[in-house]
């Protein structure tokens, strides 16, 4: 019944809390949350976040590979992209499980596929493709928390453009004239890059 679930953890002065739970619960409400719940000690807030914890590696249960993505949107936006989201899913006919940090636009994007159907990989790759372009149009970036990397490297002309690039391979050559740091990493001349 319920599309999410969102986590709220809040810290300081003894006396201000009480005021501030009350607060959320009263603007969760006003939002029409199913339902609200306040831990009633620490180890009850422990077991929330241990579970929370658990949601990457408990995913693959539904299906054999996991690609994991995170991008990152404006706060404001997280409802948006959460809904593009599901709106590629239905589109390519894929599982797709969300999950992140609400608080800074941090969403982990986590496509479950099979390898051995074929044309689910294909799939896979296009729907990333246009996760990470929502992320963009949305005002976001290609990742939050976990870098670029080689898996997103094709797809950096998306947020950054040639000239981006361009000054990029040049702030490397400055500090690696003899290209010996991560040599066709970021800038592989064999993987085809996407651009707009």
């Amino acid at each position: 019944e319920a599309g999410g679930l969102l986590i709220i953890e809040v810290d300081g002065a003894p006396e201000a809390l009480a005021g501030e739970i009350e607060e959320i619960r009263r603007i969760c409400e006003h939002n029409r949350a199913l339902e609200v719940k306040v831990a009633r000690d620490k180890q009850e807030a422990e077991d929330l976040w241990k579970a929370r914890r658990a949601v990457s590696s408990a995913v693959v249960k539904l299906n054999p590979t996991k690609i994991n993505e995170d991008v990152t949107v404006p706060r404001s936006k997280v409802a948006e992209i959460l809904r593009r989201v599901e709106g590629i899913s239905k589109k390519h006919g894929l599982l797709i499980v969300n999950f992140g940090h609400a608080g800074d636009g941090n969403i982990h994007v986590n496509v479950l596929i099979d390898k051995k159907k074929p044309g689910e990989q294909e799939k896979a790759h296009a729907a990333v493709q246009e996760i990470f372009q929502t992320a963009l149009e949305l005002g976001g970036t290609l990742s939050g928390e976990h870098g670029i990397g080689i898996t997103k490297a094709p797809f950096l002309g998306l947020e950054l453009g040639d000239l981006g690039i361009e000054v990029m391979k040049r702030i490397k050559k400055a500090f690696d004239p003899n290209n010996i740091l991560n040599p066709g990493k970021i800038f592989p001349d064999a993987v085809k890059a996407v651009s707009h």
